[in-house]
């Protein structure tokens, strides 16, 4: 099976271990397990339970005590409804080997995590790319969506909170989407791996899996829950779903592993403590970033309602790769380059990290766009 590199791991394989700022960070600051056991009001005396876990597969869909710690996380879904992966990534790769077939029309909204279009390209899929634009506010034009989803089409693919740029589309909005693809008799697959983080109310974006019959809802402890150590995500959708997942997933996966099941289930039994942190987090280092874009004139944006990352437009005559390469070796700090996600003239910048990590690596790139300008000056006056 051939399949596109994948620009977005290409380009954190390969700097993130060097850089010194790392504004490229897409988790909610992570937890240590110190720090997750004082949040749910433990202590290290509660590692003694772990002493007599046998470590076997354990229970190969998921225990039954984290499926329902997942199924709590929604309105409608049931124990019934929930398989447990390895990461969000699993549970994405899962659902379009399951449901995509070569020759199938698949609708991928972009731009996205790169597995939605790429994956079922790879099995040799009919992939449409509906393209989310700055003027729209990076939301779908319905109209254009309709368009696209003719009646032969399988599956679309969206992301809600949307990665790269932070947008996120309402319940309304969701339902139109939905109507779209009833309309098609069409699955709907929505990675809500950032659902949690939204910058208003509880936080807890509507899913796509309680708001229509054929919706499957991907999420994971990574983003929010600070704890992608644990490498465990899900999926959530129809039994049908779920059943046919299982089948491809006894390829790959058997079970995770039982430690991780253990603490994403008391994670996500105390969501309301951790997701109260990562708020914390994120609304308070998005107010940082929004006053930082504000006083700095090479840089517009958007600004996300939901999610860790941002997507800023930069006004620089150089292409974004080497800008980011230029970024790091001078300054240390790593954006990701909108070429890696089809976005050229724009970086993308995770705002959850540590409120010093953001405010430093800001400061720096200040310094760095502010030199470019005096370079321009410079390049202009010997011209002249």
């Amino acid at each position: 099976m051939k399949i596109d590199p994948f620009g977005v791991e290409i380009w954190m394989n390969e700097w993130e271990t060097s850089c010194e700022w790392n504004l490229a960070e897409t988790c909610v600051e992570s937890l240590t397990i110190q720090e997750l056991l004082t949040l749910t009001g433990r202590n290290a005396n509660d590692l003694s339970d772990l002493l007599d876990m046998k470590m076997t597969y354990g229970a190969i869909e998921g225990s039954d005590r984290l499926r329902q710690a997942i199924a709590a996380l929604y309105d409608k879904q049931s124990v019934k409804n929930i398989i447990v992966t390895h990461g969000t990534i699993g549970a994405n790769m899962l659902v379009h080997r399951t449901l995509v077939s070569a020759g199938d029309r698949v609708v991928a909204v972009v731009p996205t995590y790169q597995q939605h279009y790429s994956i079922p390209a790879s099995i040799g899929a009919d992939v449409h790319q509906l393209q989310l634009r700055e003027d729209n506010a990076f939301l779908p034009d319905l109209d254009e969506l309709r368009e696209l989803v003719t009646p032969d089409t399988r599956l679309i693919a969206l992301n809600n909170p949307n990665n790269p740029t932070g947008a996120l589309m309402n319940r309304a909005m969701l339902e139109d989407i939905a109507a779209i693809a009833r309309a098609a008799d069409a699955w709907i697959l929505c990675d809500e791996v950032y659902r949690g983080t939204d910058q208003a109310g509880s936080g807890m974006t509507e899913s796509i899996a309680d708001i229509y019959e054929k919706g499957i809802s991907t999420a994971g402890m990574s983003k929010a829950y600070s704890l992608a150590g644990l490498r465990l995500g899900w999926i959530a959708a129809p039994k049908q779903v779920i059943e046919a997942v299982t089948i491809h997933r006894d390829y790959d996966t058997i079970s995770v592993g039982m430690i991780d099941d253990h603490f994403a289930a008391l994670a996500l039994e105390n969501r309301d403590k951790v997701l109260a942190r990562s708020q914390r987090i994120t609304r308070g280092n998005l107010a940082i970033l929004h006053d930082w874009v504000t006083h700095e004139p090479k840089m517009s944006w958007v600004r996300p309602r939901s999610g860790t990352t941002a997507l800023l437009k930069y006004d620089l005559p150089i292409n974004s790769r080497d800008f980011c390469v230029k970024l790091l070796q001078e300054t240390g700090v790593m954006f990701t380059p909108g070429s890696a996600l089809n976005m050229e003239g724009y970086v993308r910048v995770g705002y959850a990290n540590g409120p010093d990590i953001l405010k430093e690596g800001l400061s720096r790139v200040s310094k760095f766009l502010s030199e470019q300008g005096q370079d321009d000056e410079t390049v202009g006056s010997q011209r002249s």
